[in-house]
């Protein structure tokens, strides 16, 4: 196929904004990670803070991060919810929710305390290899028997 003068100066310009964003990510990334470290150290200290509604505060940090905050570096039994833990959680039915916040609350309520604390990562590990958004290996799944998911592939030994 012939590439004429125009077709490769728009695929450029495609490559081009692609990095500028990329760029751009980082740097919002960057400067996010000066605020955070400015506001600990003059609001509270040099210290992150522990309590949620002080971690949600700071500048870039949202529901998620403080719930990863509090369980990895606090051990406080916390759900962070991203899309692999929404996927799974839904999708199985350990709960119905259409957002994020709401399945985290639910996670929270019903996944027995003493498997809080790894819940979160067992579920990000079932979602990322197992349980994934395109094509799930429900052959592979070692809750098949348990899950709800309605278009759950059912495989039998030939």
């Amino acid at each position: 196929r012939n590439l004429n003068s125009s077709v490769i100066k728009n695929k450029k310009k495609k490559i081009g904004k692609k990095k500028n964003l990329k760029k751009k990510k980082n740097t919002l990334n960057k400067n996010s990670k000066k605020k955070i470290i400015l506001v600990s150290i003059k609001k509270y200290h040099s210290k992150v803070p522990k309590n949620f509604k002080e971690l949600i505060s700071l500048p870039g940090v949202g529901n998620k991060t403080a719930s990863v905050i509090q369980n990895t570096v606090f051990n406080l039994p916390r759900i962070a919810v991203d899309t692999h833990v929404f996927r799974v959680a839904n999708r199985t039915g350990m709960v119905k929710e259409k957002n994020t916040d709401l399945t985290q609350l639910q996670l929270e309520k019903v996944i027995p305390k003493k498997w809080l604390l790894i819940a979160h990562q067992l579920l990000i590990l079932h979602g990322r290899y197992v349980c994934k958004s395109q094509k799930p290996l429900c052959k592979k799944c070692s809750i098949f028997y348990l899950c709800e998911y309605k278009d759950k592939k059912i495989y039998y030994n030939h």
